[in-house]
């Protein structure tokens, strides 16, 4: 299976988007799955519902940040080059998705957070939301960066 494949049989396993990718890096990152799924579970619906960032954006940060966050504090040139892979990939994912932002990939017409109750996952669910596919997308967008970024 390929990191994409994984992420999206994670969010239909019930994870949220940020969950569902970062938990796809587990083994290449040596992190635990309980505390991966942890740390990434305030980031779906766009960090809490809030609808901005896309879950799936925040989950490739985290493991970027698991992959090269190990610098000195005052280590400037590492801090830029990580801020430079993520917005990298965030201009790509952009530029191939609409946007990075929750509300409007998903089309929702509010401004702000959402109610923070999550939706039940049903089939209708599954058939109105391009979640599953930007899991997909999103990790094999940072497995391909990954891998060319040796």
């Amino acid at each position: 299976m390929t990191k994409g494949e994984i992420a999206k049989q994670n969010f239909y396993d019930g994870y949220n988007c940020a969950q569902a990718v970062l938990l796809a890096f587990c083994d290449d990152f040596g992190i635990e799955k309980e505390t991966a799924q942890m740390i990434s579970a305030p980031f779906g619906g766009g960090v809490g519902r809030l609808r901005e960032i896309c879950g799936t954006l925040s989950g490739i940060f985290m493991a970027l940040g698991l992959k090269y966050g190990k610098y000195d504090p005052k280590d400037t040139k590492s801090k830029a080059n990580l801020y430079k892979m993520e917005q990298r990939l965030a201009e790509q994912f952009r530029k191939d998705n609409g946007s990075i932002i929750c509300r409007e990939l998903l089309n929702l017409r509010i401004k702000g957070k959402d109610d923070p109750t999550p939706q039940e996952r049903t089939e209708e669910y599954y058939k109105t939301r391009p979640c599953p596919e930007l899991c997909r997308y999103a990790a094999d967008l940072l497995d391909d960066f990954l891998k060319n970024n040796k």
